[in-house]
């Protein structure tokens, strides 16, 4: 994983999504802060209030049309500051690649940490899918994370072909220094570390994460441009990544979810 972010980099392995996000966020998140996020953010909608109870923080979420945080869009949330009435802004979280299945260029994810950075706030990335952007965008892990100015995200395994093995990386090593004990206290040292570190050695072995990211987004795309064909069915986000969103008749729905 060194190879892939920068030797500087502290990786910590965990065996759930849900875990990495709340416990990388925990390690710079206090009880009386709080974290910014898209309204559609995974930690807002699926991991059944884990921030809010685990850590205590508080959650300000954005509207957005797509998934995607752009640096004005903090602005709502940046006020407060020193205001003992008001929790206080800490962390910026984004998802990449985004519950609608859009991706962040590099030069977005700049602009968004540099506005972060301007305003004393953290950069956290969700990367549940963060092979499957780089392969969209063609380019390298470190290109999208450490050289746009990430200070921590979750790696997603278990969604480029492992299982339950995830990893939270702290891509500014001085944020990493009381993790162990946050991850023991957090029940995600596994007692069997190990295999979990074979399937995260494999996958970075000779870049199979980005094959298999690649393959996925590649069968995303081919199911895109065969459901376009149908008059009933409308694509509602660009098929960017491994991700497609639809409206479809609700009578075919049952069925679909059936078949499966």
């Amino acid at each position: 994983m060194r190879q892939a972010f920068g030797q500087s980099v502290e990786p910590f392995l965990v065996f759930g999504g849900t875990a990495a996000n709340v416990l990388g966020l925990q390690a710079v998140v206090r009880r009386y802060q709080a974290v910014i996020c898209a309204e559609t953010a995974h930690i807002n909608v699926d991991e059944c209030g884990a921030p809010e109870r685990i850590i205590g923080c508080k959650l300000l979420t954005v509207p957005t049309p797509n998934g995607k945080l752009s640096p004005h869009d903090l602005d709502r949330h940046l006020h407060g500051f020193g205001d003992q009435h008001h929790a206080q802004p800490r962390v910026v979280s984004i998802s990449q690649v985004t519950e609608y299945g859009t991706v962040y260029r590099p030069d977005e994810l700049r602009a968004l940490s540099a506005y972060a950075h301007q305003h004393g706030l953290l950069l956290h990335m969700d990367g549940a899918r963060l092979a499957n952007a780089a392969a969209a965008l063609n380019c390298g892990l470190r290109d999208i994370t450490v050289d746009v100015g990430v200070d921590l995200l979750s790696f997603g395994g278990t969604k480029n072909g492992l299982l339950a093995a995830e990893a939270v990386v702290f891509l500014d090593p001085a944020l990493a220094a009381d993790f162990r004990f946050i991850r023991k206290q957090g029940m995600q040292l596994a007692s069997k570390m190990r295999f979990l570190g074979a399937q995260i050695a494999a996958l970075f072995s000779d870049e199979l994460w980005r094959r298999n990211a690649a393959h996925a987004n590649q069968m995303a795309a081919r199911l895109a441009n065969l459901v376009r064909t149908i008059p009933q069915i409308t694509i509602t986000q660009p098929v960017e990544a491994n991700a497609v969103f639809a409206r479809m008749p609700r009578a075919a729905i049952g069925p679909l979810q059936n078949r499966f």
